[in-house]
């Protein structure tokens, strides 16, 4: 959906149309539940197992675990049966050999910190999650016709003029608020249980630089509108928090797997693969490395928090106080992967509390019958366009340029090449690559510590590099070594 709605907004920019606020909400509420959805299946089932030992948990006593999840959750399951049974459950797996979803991680390593009944309890929300997600993935086919891949956005506006409905408005919102007493009964709470047995990790994993291009614009004024803000902030300096530019973007190749050498805006960019040997002096990526205004950047949630609490958004500043102070840790604390995580769960409590009043202005216009939902336009001869948004992962940006009613030049630069990019020509390190220096492992042989830090950008290579073969249509497997 995100390179979707992207690609739709930099051919909106280059044509000169304005969606309808219908359009405009629908848009909001289609992100909203992306975020939602994501940020809890990031959460659960890509990231937690980095902190919770799963097989710890069949020596936890299940009386213990419900008062424990009484304590931390108001959770609308739990009690010593239902964690006896989730034990047995895992029980199974375990003797059977064959972990199926847990499976992938390094069991009784020293850097794990939870005692058993916590990993008990984190391990039911994990089963308990993968439920609700797929409930939360229904709110896009309620407007957006499927999941993933919506078919409802359109340049101009939006295609589901006739599911702007009573019910399916209806339908929408009783999946949202279940969603949302998830959120904030049970993945909240997690969050901040898991984050008080790791707070050294407050000081592990940081970055230095932080870019959101913002999200969800809640009038047809852009930037100026958007609920999460757009910024840039260099140094860790909250207070010289800036409004960021398309324009000073640049994407370097020095040492990347790439033609050329020179560093290049997007619209003027281009992607001529070169592959060469693994050599870390030289070429050493299939990343690009992006740039702003010559920085490397971290983007993603942390980003979007930081520039919002700078902003003075107020709703992020009460919850970003409120867990720093549950945590009894300084705001300093959020520069690091404990506060990448913290980052994520806290702007989908506060995304996911708008959504209401989302669907509120959406029923309102209705109501005032304002039912329009897509603005005519034509194809210019030329054209330049960008299309920007912060997703999940973090800030999208698609670029667009039109000569003679085609396109002549298209590129993107996704969230991953900003946080995975390799060095550019100043040597800079990217912001992956940063983030690892200094970080402390006690097996090398099994590096679950470098896992938690990467694995807090929730990585997407495929986003960002896509290796096909024209000829054959081969489908490669490549080994990292």
């Amino acid at each position: 959906m995100v390179h979707y709605l992207s690609s739709v907004r930099a051919v909106e920019n280059a044509v000169g149309v304005q969606i309808p606020d219908i359009a405009r909400i629908i848009r909001n509420l289609m992100m909203g539940s992306q975020f939602q959805h994501d940020h809890i299946v990031h959460f659960y089932h890509l990231h937690a197992l980095d902190w919770v030992d799963v097989v710890s948990a069949l020596k936890a006593d299940p009386k213990k675990t419900a008062a424990l999840a009484d304590n931390v959750s108001n959770a609308p399951f739990g009690g010593t049966v239902y964690f006896k049974s989730v034990q047995q459950r895992l029980k199974t797996f375990v003797e059977s050999g064959q972990l199926g979803p847990f499976a992938n991680a390094y069991w009784g390593h020293p850097a794990y910190k939870l005692p058993p009944e916590a990993n008990l309890m984190a391990t039911a929300h994990y089963i308990e999650a993968l439920k609700l997600q797929a409930k939360a993935a229904k709110m896009h086919a309620i407007f957006g016709a499927k999941n993933p891949h919506l078919q409802s956005f359109v340049v101009g506006g939006v295609t589901c003029v006739a599911d702007l409905t009573p019910d399916r408005i209806a339908e929408y919102l009783y999946l949202w608020k279940e969603t949302q007493e998830f959120i904030e009964k049970v993945y909240i709470p997690d969050v901040i249980a898991v984050a008080s047995f790791y707070k050294d990790w407050g000081a592990i994993g940081g970055t230095t630089n932080f870019l959101a291009w913002g999200e969800y614009p809640l009038t047809d004024k852009e930037p100026d509108s958007l609920f999460m803000p757009r910024g840039v902030i260099f140094n860790r300096d909250l207070k010289g928090v800036k409004m960021a530019l398309q324009e000073k973007v640049t994407e370097h190749v020095i040492h990347s797997w790439y033609e050329g050498k020179t560093a290049r805006h997007p619209y003027e960019g281009e992607t001529k693969p070169q592959h060469g040997d693994y050599d870390t002096r030289k070429k050493y990526s299939w990343f690009k490395a992006p740039r702003y205004e010559g920085q490397p950047c971290e983007v993603g949630p942390l980003a979007r928090v930081l520039v919002a609490y700078a902003r003075g958004h107020k709703q992020i500043q009460e919850v970003v106080n409120s867990v720093l102070k549950k945590l009894s840790i300084p705001v300093t604390a959020l520069f690091s992967t404990l506060g990448r995580t913290a980052a994520r769960a806290i702007e989908t409590l506060v995304v996911g509390k708008a959504i209401e009043g989302w669907v509120m202005e959406l029923v309102e216009n209705l109501k005032k019958g304002n039912v329009k939902t897509f603005e005519p336009w034509s194809m210019p001869k030329s054209g330049m366009g960008v299309g920007l948004n912060d997703v999940p992962r973090g800030s999208l940006g698609h670029w667009i340029e039109i000569e003679n009613g085609k396109i002549k030049n298209y590129q993107q630069v996704v969230p991953s090449t900003w946080n995975l990019g390799p060095r550019c020509t100043k040597g800079k390190l990217g912001p992956v690559e940063e983030a690892l220096i200094g970080t402390p492992v006690a097996d090398p042989k099994r590096p679950l510590e470098v896992l938690r830090t990467v694995h807090s950008f929730d990585p997407c290579v495929a986003c960002g590099v896509h290796i096909i073969d024209p000829e054959s249509n081969q489908v490669y497997k490549i080994k990292a070594v």
